[in-house]
């Protein structure tokens, strides 16, 4: 049996910046199923917001009430606050840590115009702005590697709670195939994203919602899963990433009539509205015939902005271009189309990383969780681009100031190790032991399938209850899945298996609130209810596992300072 004071899963920025407020008084440790520099954090291009003014005035309030408008008013107004009013120290100090942002001409950091902000305020590093953050945060934890300790390659299993304390977790060796039993005080999950579960997608292959289905299975609801955010610009058939960066800095989108259709859809933002708005009106250009040659893509013409600041300020955009489907920015448009991007909803926390086990605020003792697993909820219907990096480093911080104090009270649980490994045990055996009738290839494919175009930039109760349906279909083929690799030595078959089946748990529960929800609010586009309900709906979704499925609830959105109000840009 391990045993740490803190263990964290997840070793991108949240859980970096977890790592580093515990470790100078606690025993920490980072559990991550990929190496650390490989963490999805590094995939964000385009920016970090924070309200420094470089470019023009700018100020906390305003980054607040666009993050709150950006939510379609379902963010909780106390956390997008506190998001809001830190962000300019946040930066400060990853730039005191060596992080290289690009400059402006007077030397202090450069900041670009994004989506549904009201002032160029996403500091970046060209279009690698993610990786920056995520090298240089993993450049302070290996300064204190004699204080953290580190398990790359390793799979979260099970998350152990008894009588509503956390007590640690199973976790599997994937390079030996041993399982281990973690005892700690406390546990953060800073797990990631879930959007694998659909075919069109800027996720990592990493990306599959497996934290949050541990907490799923452990008594935790899950939150606004429903939320589930399409970028516009994901390269077509792939859905690899176009940064928003392309836009912020000057990009058109065009439709097959050779026009800049945003100028319907959005006048005053053209093609820096939300994602959500952006997206949408893609794809009704495409759905009624105004793709490109009738296809199912728009164009990305950043051919007006010339070589030399494509090449400084977008160049992995470029080359991505060139090197997933053989198209050069410089000289022609880039072939995009919507892709999922980013999960809205997740485990329940307050500001504080607190995991929330139901309306009244209710705490699992010694449960913490941070960045996009998490559901603070400060994006509500609809993230704002770069805030999702900014929320990452500031509540990964407070959340492990928070794990730190609590911590330092409770000795370390007892946990019967038998007890704990017999299930983790039962469900691998069950899997090599298995007749094998189904492909796992085919199952994961046709999820993919299934939730694109059910549960997809538009929904409709059919399309929702049909996709409902095809999951529970596939939740029964899994069982029967077939997998030849019965070694234990990076045994990935069995990893792909395991998370085939978290995403076919968590794509349910998406599907359940998708019908559950009668209206149309940010990423959640209904449209058999095209309008957003207030007196019915300007409240949060909880999602209980039961014996008998998934049981919904609900808890009230935090308002503050700003009152709902139309959504226009």
């Amino acid at each position: 049996m391990l045993q740490h004071d803190v263990v964290i899963v997840g070793s991108g920025l949240a859980g970096m910046s977890a790592a580093l407020e515990i470790c100078e008084q606690l025993d920490v440790a980072i559990i991550s199923k990929v190496y650390p520099t490989r963490s999805h954090s590094g995939a964000a291009q385009g920016g970090v917001a924070a309200s420094l003014g470089n470019s023009e005035p700018d100020s906390q309030e305003e980054h607040m009430y666009d993050t709150v408008k950006g939510s379609d008013f379902l963010g909780d107004q106390d956390a997008i606050d506190i998001l809001t009013r830190d962000a300019p120290e946040t930066i400060y100090k990853l730039e005191h840590m060596g992080c290289v942002f690009s400059r402006t001409k007077e030397g202090k950091i450069a900041q670009r115009a994004f989506g549904g902000h009201s002032h160029p305020r996403a500091c970046y590093a060209a279009d690698r702005t993610g990786h920056a953050m995520l090298h240089a945060l993993y450049e302070q934890v290996m300064k204190r590697s004699k204080r953290i300790t580190i398990y790359p390659e390793w799979y979260l299993m099970s998350l152990i709670v008894r009588d509503n304390v956390c007590r640690g977790m199973v976790i599997y060796d994937i390079r030996n195939g041993n399982l281990e039993v973690v005892r700690a005080i406390g546990v953060i999950f800073a797990t990631g994203g879930y959007g694998r579960a659909y075919k069109i997608t800027s996720n990592a292959f990493a990306n599959t919602g497996d934290g949050i289905i541990a907490a799923f299975r452990a008594g935790v609801p899950l939150e606004d899963m429903e939320c589930v955010q399409f970028h516009p610009t994901g390269l077509f058939g792939q859905g690899i990433l176009v940064s928003e960066a392309a836009r912020g800095e000057g990009g058109y989108l065009v439709n097959g009539k050779g026009e800049r259709f945003m100028e319907k859809y959005a006048p005053a933002k053209m093609e820096l509205a939300p994602r959500d708005i952006v997206s949408r009106s893609e794809q009704k250009e495409i759905d009624e015939g105004r793709g490109i040659d009738g296809k199912d893509y728009v164009h990305l013409d950043l051919r007006h902005l010339g070589k030399e600041k494509i090449m400084e300020r977008l160049p992995q955009v470029r080359q991505l271009g060139i090197d997933f489907i053989g198209v050069d920015c410089i000289t022609d448009p880039v072939p995009i189309q919507p892709t999922v991007h980013y999960s809205m909803g997740g485990i329940p926390t307050d500001i504080d990383g607190h995991v929330i086990i139901d309306d009244k605020g209710t705490k699992l003792t010694g449960f913490f969780a941070a960045g996009e697993c998490a559901c603070i909820s400060v994006h509500g219907a609809n993230r704002l681009g770069t805030n999702s990096l900014l929320e990452a480093v500031v509540f990964g911080k407070r959340t492990g100031i928070a794990a730190l104090k609590f911590a330092k009270g409770p000795r370390l649980p007892d946990i019967n190790e038998d007890e704990v490994l017999a299930p983790v045990k039962e469900e691998i055996n069950a899997i090599f032991t298995s007749p094998g009738t189904e492909s796992i290839n085919d199952i994961r494919n046709t999820l993919k399938e299934n939730m694109m175009s059910n549960c997809g930039v538009f929904r409709g109760k059919e399309g929702l209850e049909k996709g409902l349906k095809k999951v529970r279909e596939l939740k029964r083929k899994h069982k029967k899945g077939k997998i030849t690799d019965k070694g234990k030595i990076f045994n990935n078959e069995l990893i792909e298996v395991l998370e085939l089946g978290h995403m076919l748990e968590f794509s349910e529960v998406i599907l359940k609130g998708a019908i559950a929800r009668k209206e149309s609010r940010g990423a959640h586009s209904r449209t058999d209810f095209p309008k957003r309900d207030d007196q019915n709906w300007l409240k949060h979704t909880l999602a209980y596992l039961t014996k008998n499925g998934i049981d919904l609830k609900y808890k009230p959105v935090t308002i503050t300072k700003y009152q709902p109000e139309e959504r226009k840009y």
